[in-house]
């Protein structure tokens, strides 16, 4: 469900004829040497291409337009070589509709004091020449990502490949569309929201269907496509009936495989990315969807329980921003469940009542049928498993009412190294930055709630930098946080963003 697409990045240097057209050649030159060298680095996820030096009006207007209507271009990287008269930007920049990185660098590392001259100052004067465009850039108030350094370090590199995956999330947000299957949850709160106002700030479309519409395709799914899968998961799987009958155990499985099916059509025809559901809204379901619905957000789509279309957007970006990173640990929905608050091992077990996505899962992952009071229904099947061990972010958005506020908090996930034999879910155990005490009060004084979209494979930056593109609050809690700076935070952005 997840198809990478072969995105690229233009690469645009800024100039003027003052220097002499000997000089637009070292310039034109020095960017083909940059160029040939972040792609040959092997750490950047797209390819950069090189444009023609930009040294007038019509130049720079033309690039930005033509970046606007190229479909594979994902986002433009600026350098100003020589100095280049930012009146020249500004119409290109008016038009300009996609991510922008401002790449403040030089073509040398260090000053040649045996042989520097005029021709070399004037040729070589990224210092004067970015400070001029990156005024311009200030001055009409446009959101785009500063990277500064030598060209050839690995951390300027890394940098500009974090850049890529956020522009890539920019560009992606305004392809989502979240199937809600019902509406949420009666009476919460924290999972509603203001559904327009989403799709003009991200461009997600939120559309409702009664559960009997998608039912009708779980209904649908013919006996043999249904068998098919359950050998399938029975294959792939580590099948724990413990104690239950064998076949009564499978025939549980196989109700999940026909919502598998008959949803992922659903989703398919409809050209939808992401799914709700609601343990309250099941008419036509035999259970409530727990193997099925990891399944698919195995594949890519994303998900919220109880109807949170937020986090289910959030967790389908995420997993579009990660996609093809090397080494990939997963991204999942999870959910707050219960604290342990012994002194110095303090931590969060995450979990759900069954939708965790196998991709976080370390180690085997086994299938159970176990009963679920929530939703009235037969005992569902759900895939079991512990996660991974490592860093990861933990992402809520919420609507304040008059505004979105994206709440990223810093984790750690922790061997889960006690087993809980009658707990039959997937669960992740971590500990938020800067610890529990301080990251739950700051949690609760940012609003953020009790859903989130979860990934081991993305930054805190690169959610912040996605938040400033959509122009909306951040609320970041990681190892510097303390909670009378939360506080001040919290009240100035209650008047910067009223």
């Amino acid at each position: 469900m997840l198809t990478k697409k072969n995105y690229q990045f233009w690469f645009a240097t800024g100039s003027q004829s003052l220097y002499g057209e000997e000089c637009l050649e070292v310039v034109a030159e020095h960017s083909r040497i940059i160029v040939e060298g972040l792609n040959k680095s092997g750490l950047l996820p797209f390819e950069v291409v090189l444009k023609p030096t930009l040294i007038d009006n019509i130049s720079i207007r033309k690039l930005f337009n033509d970046a606007n209507a190229e479909e594979n271009c994902a986002g433009v990287i600026t350098w100003m070589h020589t100095f280049s008269p930012a009146k020249s930007w500004i119409l290109g920049l008016q038009e300009y509709r996609k991510p922008l990185l401002h790449l403040h660098t030089q073509f040398n590392r260090e000053i040649p004091y045996d042989t520097i001259d005029m021709d070399f100052m004037n040729t070589n004067q990224s210092a004067h020449g970015d400070r001029e465009f990156g005024h311009i850039v200030s001055r009409m108030g446009i959101e785009r990502k500063v990277v500064v350094g030598f060209w050839e370090d690995k951390t300027v590199q890394e940098r500009i490949a974090g850049w890529m995956i956020t522009a890539v999330g920019i560009i992606e947000s305004s392809h989502i569309r979240v199937l809600r299957v019902g509406d949420n949850m009666r009476n919460v709160a924290v999972t509603e929201g203001d559904k327009v106002e989403a799709q003009i700030k991200f461009g997600w479309e939120i559309d409702a269907y009664n559960i009997t519409d998608i039912a009708e395709y779980v209904q649908q799914v013919s006996a043999g496509d249904i068998n098919a899968l359950v050998e399938e998961y029975y294959d792939r799987y580590e099948i724990l009936t413990e104690g239950r009958d064998p076949k009564e155990f499978r025939e549980h499985v196989a109700v999940q495989a026909g919502i598998e099916i008959g949803f992922e059509r659903f989703l398919t025809e409809k050209d939808y990315h992401a799914i709700v559901t609601n343990f309250e809204v099941l008419s036509g379901l035999k259970q409530l969807p727990g193997l099925a619905i990891q399944r698919l957000m195995e594949k890519g789509y994303g998900f919220g329980g109880e109807g949170d279309w937020k986090t289910a957007a959030m967790v389908r970006l995420m997993k579009l921003m990660t996609q093809g990173i090397k080494d990939a640990k997963g991204t999942s929905f999870m959910e707050d469940y219960t604290y342990h608050l012994t002194a110095g091992k303090e931590g969060i077990l995450q979990a759900h009542m069954l939708e965790v996505c196998p991709t976080i899962a370390e180690g085997k992952i086994g299938i159970k049928v176990n009963p679920l009071t929530m939703g009235n229904r037969e005992d569902p099947a759900r895939l079991v498993f512990t996660s991974k061990a490592g860093k990861g972010v933990a992402a809520s958005m919420v609507d304040l009412g008059n505004r979105f506020r994206l709440i990223v908090n810093e984790v750690e996930c922790l061997p889960q190294e006690i087993p809980m034999p009658k707990l039959p879910v997937a669960t992740a155990f971590w500990r938020p930055e800067p610890n529990l005490i301080t990251g739950a009060e700051a949690w609760i004084l940012a609003g953020g709630a009790h859903h989130t979209a979860f990934s081991y494979d993305l930054s805190a930056e690169q959610l912040c930098d996605w938040a400033a593109a959509m122009d909306i609050e951040t609320i970041l809690i990681d190892k510097d946080t303390n909670i009378r700076n939360l506080k001040n935070e919290l009240r100035w952005n209650a008047i910067a963003f009223r």
